[in-house]
């Protein structure tokens, strides 16, 4: 009986068991001496090896960034790159602005909104106005 069971399961195709984050790497940039980077030194000392642990399958870059604004850069498998402000954050914020970086897509932020319709020629009519109307006679 368990031998009908075996072949009544489904065999793995297409991706079906493997998955590709689109992230394939984070790159952390501070400064060692601007105060606008002491949260995010803080960050690196303490949470970052939590971070790469958690995601195996990104790689962590840290690089000095002289008399500049703390970033973190996220490098997608599209080629395409996500750039945020690390600019006295604190942990907490600096742990969910990474959490943003490792949940996106990557790909290119599209409104939801569409643009109004606009026609290139003028109605067949005319553009009615009240004002151009014959006034109505009781």
């Amino acid at each position: 009986a368990s031998a009908v069971r075996a072949r009544l399961r489904s065999a793995p195709s297409n991706g079906h068991a493997a998955y590709v984050a689109p992230i394939r790497k984070l790159v952390f940039e501070y400064c060692n001496s601007w105060p606008t980077s002491h949260h995010t030194r803080s960050f690196l000392q303490n949470s970052l090896q939590a971070v790469a642990r958690a995601n195996p399958h990104v790689e962590v870059v840290v690089r000095e960034r002289i008399h500049r604004e703390p970033i973190v850069r996220g490098l997608y498998v599209n080629g395409r790159d996500k750039v945020v402000s690390l600019k006295e954050l604190e942990p907490s914020g600096i742990r969910q602005k990474v959490q943003l970086l490792l949940d996106s897509s990557g790909a290119k932020i599209k409104p939801l909104k569409s643009r109004p319709l606009e026609s290139t020629t003028e109605s067949v009519r005319g553009i009615w106005s009240g004002l151009h109307a014959p006034r109505p006679t009781l």
